[in-house]
C-alpha cells in the first residue's frame, strides 16, 4: 500500500518550485510472492491426470464416503462434493476445502489405510 502526503517544499534555488506542493511517497514492505503450484501439463502425466479426473469423477457420483489423509497425518473423512485442478472440496461433519499438494493418499470409508 502507497501512502501519499502533500508537504510544504523548500526552496533552495534548485528543488521544486515553491508554490506547487511536492508529493512524497511512504515506502511499505513489498507484498509476497503468489505461491504457484505446479503444472499438470507434461504429456507424460497426460494418462496419471486422466485417471485421477476418472477416479474423482466416480466417487463423486456415487457419493463414496472417503478418508483424505494429509502429508501432517491429519483424517478428514466425507463425501468429495467437487474438485478442480489444485483442490478438493469435501462434505464431511464440515466442508472443507483441500490443496492436492497437501494430500497425502486417500481411501474409501471401511477399507484398511496405510
Amino acid at each position: 500500500m502507497i501512502s501519499h502526503t502533500i508537504l510544504p517544499s523548500v526552496r533552495n534555488g534548485t528543488g521544486p518550485r515553491p508554490d506547487r506542493p511536492q508529493a512524497r511517497t511512504r515506502k511499505t514492505s513489498p507484498a509476497p510472492i503468489p505461491f504457484r503450484f505446479p503444472a499438470h501439463t507434461l504429456v507424460d502425466e497426460a494418462p496419471r491426470r486422466d485417471a485421477e479426473l476418472f477416479y474423482l469423477q466416480k466417487q463423486i457420483q456415487s457419493q463414496t464416503q472417503m478418508v483424505v489423509v494429509l502429508e501432517d497425518g491429519e483424517r478428514i473423512e466425507g463425501c468429495i462434493e467437487w474438485y478442480d485442478r489444485n483442490t478438493l472440496k469435501v462434505r464431511g461433519r464440515t466442508k472443507t476445502l483441500i490443496y492436492k499438494s497437501a494430500i497425502k493418499y486417500m481411501h474409501k470409508l471401511g477399507e484398511p489405510g496405510q
